[in-house]
């Protein structure tokens, strides 16, 4: 939810965070099925935490993509574009940590049930996972890796052109990332989260035990506990920082322009949201 603005138009951003409280836990009970009991317990805490969200964040938001507006007419390094995404995820753990008093109290109240449903919910995301990630045909895996990259990229900077597609062709072949590798952390990651609420759900563990739990397992989505893994995703990530280092350095003119109108658009509509208390 905290990256939305991401990821869709500057005319959704308004009405998508407005309706976040509905959306985030539309989303939740499709994973947990909340019960009567519950449901209303949730909502309300939903709508606390964008309550404080909206009053305490979007500010630091909001500055971020005006300073973002800046770099874009600028060329980038690697390194740059690491801090960028090194700093967006700290606003995240910020707005988890915000959070985690609400989740661990709901956590507890999860019955058996509930975790099966959760279980079920996580065996099916992580298929529409694979199926989009590992196709049997290698040209089709490549085909698909390239049009999620290019996607990514038109969205902020509009249409690319031919010998910037055929860059992006060219960085992609060498990339360091596995699919393979990605899958089976996720697949480890969910079978973590759920041992966890499985122990505490059956102990009936103290709240505070559980936040720190839930810290735990927050902070093993940014860095993995498993070191091999670690080594592996943060050599993906310089990777990928380089790459959207040399995309937007081989921008023109018009397609600076189209990012920064971009992001501008995003900046106004997080300002506009700020107003409405």
């Amino acid at each position: 939810m905290l990256l939305m603005p991401l990821f869709v138009g500057c005319s959704a951003v308004r009405l998508t965070y407005n309706q976040g409280p509905f959306l985030a836990y539309w989303w939740l009970d499709g994973y947990a099925d909340f019960n009567p009991e519950q449901a209303p317990r949730v909502k309300a805490a939903l709508e606390a935490w964008f309550a404080w969200h909206r009053s305490t964040q979007l500010a630091d938001y909001a500055q971020a993509l005006a300073d973002l507006q800046a770099l874009a007419n600028d060329s980038l390094s690697a390194a740059q574009v690491c801090q960028q995404v090194q700093a967006w995820q700290q606003r995240a753990e910020r707005a988890f940590e915000q959070a985690l008093p609400a989740i661990a109290d709901h956590v507890r109240t999860l019955s058996a049930a509930q975790l099966r449903h959760i279980e079920r919910q996580q065996a099916k995301k992580q298929a529409d996972a694979e199926a989009d990630y590992l196709q049997d045909d290698a040209q089709a895996r490549q085909k698909a890796g390239l049009k999620r990259t290019v996607d990514r990229a038109e969205s902020l900077y509009g249409s690319l052109t031919a010998p910037q597609r055929q860059m992006v062709v060219a960085e992609l072949a060498h990339s360091p990332f596995k699919p393979e590798l990605w899958l089976a952390e996720r697949r480890q990651r969910q079978q973590d989260i759920l041992r966890h609420l499985q122990q505490w759900s059956a102990e009936r563990t103290d709240t505070a035990v559980v936040q720190a739990g839930l810290r735990q397992l927050g902070l093993a989505a940014l860095a993995s506990p498993r070191p091999g893994y670690q080594a592996y995703a943060d050599t993906v990530a310089q990777a990928n920082c380089a790459l959207s280092a040399k995309l937007h350095n081989s921008s023109s003119p018009a397609q600076r322009q189209h990012a920064v109108a971009k992001l501008k658009g995003w900046e106004d509509d997080l300002r506009a949201l700020m107003a409405r208390r």
